[in-house]
Formats: structure tokens, C-alpha cells, sequence
């Protein structure tokens, strides 16, 4: 937080992957991972897809006033590659391959007494499995939701994106005039959704989801899918103070949600990505930028975007260039991925 607050990207040239792509990466420090897991749990091995969910969902735990072995607790994992990397190393099929293996496995360590819940929808998983979460616990299903949203760059990955020619050689610039495309990084985050609000000051209020089929990897040139998504998830309701984009620095992807909050009539709310700071984490980037939105109501403020220079998207919009001070209250995080799929959730603060 402190990073992003001062403007500053971890996103840089990594050799990983240089004979795939020139592009810079956002890439963890595994060695770090590693030696606080070793602490944690000194006997067991795990993959650096597991070692980043873990790690993130035993933090978030650490503050957990619930008992997480009863039954009226949901453990949801929110990934689009999970244990991808090892088809290279183990060239077939593993157990481990399967999301719903390492869920069930992640489960276990911890306790979970339910089955685990995957939602893995392209990039909008993260904010689906919120949206997921906030269903389950309003129908009385739960009284706690505990969601890892979690991915890795791996060779898989970015073999991916550069078929689609969607990597820039440079850290990304959403909305920018310049922008060429995304950055891809990798991440973990854990968050909590409880019926008790005790103490929490932020709750989810609505959320909805919307295809509209537009192309397999493209999205529509007329925002259809995100501007029905959020409509549903504002339910009427205008007033907000700031809205965090999907963002992904590609040229269609950014119109497109320009488009969309221009037919809202939201043009002059204030808008950012966070994508500038850490690349595109995929099925946790969801969950990584609701927390900072998150974040940024309980400090009244609004991140920049990190790389833009100067807005270049079809519809207006307001993006801020500096750091802004701001009482934020009502916030909308936004998401959409291949496929046409799209997804908006709400966040208040409690008292309102």
C-alpha cells in the first residue's frame, strides 16, 4: 500500500521467461514465500502456485474471529491456471493439476470442514467469487466466506498472451493514449465476507454478472456486457464516489469500459487502475484490488494510475493523474475477461 500510495510499480524486466517474451513481468519473491512458509509449516512441500494461496489465506486467517472448522464456513478458491506450470515439469497430468484437488488440499490444511468452492470464470473469478460469497451467506447457506483468489506466471501463461499479441515491452499504461497492451504479474489475497459485521467497516452491498458473448478473447466494442453487470449491481443507485477499473492497458479493453461508464452517465466519477503497480494477476486480481479499494475508503483516497500520462480512450472519462484526498463512501470495482464475461460488485461503508 505504501508503494502504490507513492507511486511506485513493481513491474519490471524479469529473464524467466526471455526467450518467450521481451515484455516486463510483475514476479514474487519466492525465496520470501518459502522461508516464511518453512516456519509455518516446516514439513510439507508445496507448489509456488500453493505456496502463494497459502500463505495469504494462513494472514488473513490470523484475524479470523470465527471457527473455521464449522459447518456454516465456505472456503472458495478463485484461479484461472492454478498448478499450470506443472504440465512442463511433470509432462502428463497430475492430481495436482486440478483446481479441485488443490482447493480440497488447501482445505484440509486449514480445516475446512466443506467442500471447497472453485470459481475459476476467466479474469473476472475474483470479483465473481465475492459476488458468489455475498449470495451464499444472504440465503442463509453460511455465516462466513473465506475467498483466496491466487495465480502464478508461468510459461503457460505467457506463451498465452503473446499468441494474442497483448503484452507490451513496457510496464502498461491503462487509459493512457500510448497504452499496447497489459503486464502480466502474479499474486495472492485473502478476504473475509461474515454475516457478524462486528467491528468491519466496509461491507458489500450488491453485486452482479453478465455475459454478452461478444468473441472468445475480445471485448465488446459497446460495453454491452459490463454496462448491464454494473446497472444490475447499482440497482438505481448512481451515487458513487470512485470506481476501480479492470484496467488492462490493451486498446479494446479500456474503450470498451470507458464505453460503458460513459452509458451510465458515471463519465465524471473518478477512475483507476491498479495494474500499473502489479500487472494483471488474472483470477486474483478481483480480490487483490477490491482490498486496496478497500484500503482506499478507510484512508479517503484515490490512487493514481500508475503509467498514465495522458488519457486516450473513446469516451471521457475522469482519471485522475495525482494522488486525490477524497471522503469515499459508496465504491464500485469492476471486472471483465475473455469470453464476454463481465462482473461489478459494491462496497459501503457500514452505517450508510
Amino acid at each position: 500500500m505504501s508503494n502504490i500510495e507513492a507511486g511506485t510499480s513493481g513491474i519490471k524486466k524479469d529473464h524467466s521467461f526471455g526467450h518467450l517474451t521481451k515484455a516486463p513481468l510483475s514476479i514474487i519473491d519466492f525465496e520470501r514465500v518459502s522461508s516464511e512458509l518453512a516456519i509455518i509449516y516446516p514439513e510439507i512441500l508445496f507448489t509456488r502456485f500453493e505456496s502463494i494461496a497459502i500463505l495469504s489465506l494462513y494472514k488473513a486467517l490470523l484475524e479470523a474471529d470465527f471457527d473455521i472448522r464449522s459447518k456454516k464456513t465456505l472456503f472458495i478458491l478463485s484461479s484461472t491456471k492454478g498448478n499450470i506450470e506443472l504440465l512442463k515439469k511433470d509432462k502428463s497430468f497430475t492430481d495436482d493439476l486440478y483446481l479441485q484437488n488443490t482447493a480440497r488440499k488447501i482445505a484440509d490444511i486449514f480445516g475446512f470442514v466443506n467442500p471447497p468452492l472453485i470459481i475459476c470464470n476467466a479474469c473476472i473469478s475474483g470479483v465473481l467469487a465475492i459476488i458468489a460469497a455475498k449470495r451464499t451467506i444472504e440465503e442463509g447457506t453460511y455465516d462466513n466466506v473465506v475467498i483466496t483468489g491466487a495465480d502464478i506466471v508461468s510459461e503457460f501463461v505467457v506463451a498465452g498472451f503473446e499468441s494474442f499479441r497483448s503484452m507490451s515491452e513496457k510496464p502498461c499504461k491503462p487509459f493512457d493514449i500510448g497504452r499496447d497492451g497489459l503486464s502480466l504479474g502474479e499474486g495472492a489475497a485473502s478476504v473475509v465476507l461474515t454475516r457478524n459485521q462486528g467491528n468491519n467497516r466496509i461491507c458489500i452491498t450488491n453485486g452482479s454478472s453478465a455475459n454478452d458473448a461478444n468473441h472468445i478473447s475480445g471485448p465488446s466494442r459497446t460495453g454491452e456486457g459490463l454496462y448491464i453487470a454494473t446497472k444490475n449491481a447499482l440497482d438505481n443507485n448512481l451515487n458513487i464516489d470512485f470506481i476501480s477499473a479492470h484496467g488492462t492497458a490493451t486498446p479494446y479493453n479500456d474503450d470498451m469500459e470507458s464505453m460503458a461508464i460513459q452509458r451510465l452517465g458515471m463519465q465524471d466519477v473518478p477512475v483507476n487502475s491498479f495494474k500499473g503497480y502489479f500487472g494483471h494477476t488474472l483470477g486474483a486480481a478481483g480480490v487483490i484490488e477490491t482490498i486496496i479499494t478497500k484500503h482506499s475508503m478507510l484512508n479517503s483516497m484515490i490512487f493514481k494510475t500508475c503509467g498514465l500520462e495522458k488519457q486516450g480512450v473513446v469516451s471521457p472519462i475522469n482519471t485522475p493523474y495525482s494522488l486525490q484526498l477524497k471522503e469515499l463512501n459508496r465504491c464500485l470495482k469492476l471486472a471483465s475477461g475473455f469470453g464476454g464475461c463481465n462482473a461489478a460488485i459494491v462496497l459501503e461503508k457500514n452505517g450508510r
